[in-house]
């Protein structure tokens, strides 16, 4: 996280990525209590960043899975959200190779993709739902270049 001077006044400048299941969190069943948390959680990060509090960090991979996505309803809702990304990364060359090391840590598919994306972008945090990530993500955290956390943990630290 930086700092942007204004005047004799700091802004806190956070850039944060989020995954597809970060995303997909606010259309799931909201009936089990922690599922219902992270959706609202989700929904506050996302108005933050659409008022621009905050710079959001989306990539041609996360356009892609969304594009994949089986229910036309959710992926057209889904569609009409990223809209809002500040910066859509390119998963050129380098984005591949980090992605490669990624996936020889434990990271599988679009997961070493979208966390490679998310550190070539610079972000300082890149939020999922996806417990299999987290748990990776905590065993290898000082081979990461990024911050991975679960979006209500991380905005709950934030309000403090």
């Amino acid at each position: 996280m930086t700092f942007l001077r204004v005047n004799s006044c700091y802004t806190l400048i956070v850039r944060i990525y989020l995954d597809n299941c970060a995303l997909n969190r606010p259309f799931d069943d909201l009936r089990q209590e922690r599922i219902r948390l992270e959706a609202e959680a989700v929904v506050l990060i996302l108005a933050r960043l659409e008022r621009k509090e905050w710079t959001w960090l989306g990539s041609q991979i996360l356009n892609l899975e969304i594009e994949k996505t089986p229910d036309p309803v959710r992926r057209s809702h889904l569609s009409r959200i990223v809209e809002h990304v500040h910066q859509v990364l390119p998963v050129g060359e380098t984005v591949l190779k980090r992605a490669r090391v990624l996936a020889d840590m434990g990271f599988i598919g679009f997961d070493a993709v979208h966390l490679a994306c998310a550190e070539i972008g610079k972000a300082d945090v890149f939020l999922t739902t996806d417990d299999r990530l987290l748990k990776i993500a905590r065993q290898r955290a000082v081979e990461l270049q990024v911050r991975v956390e679960n979006p209500l943990d991380w905005l709950k630290e934030m309000v403090k």
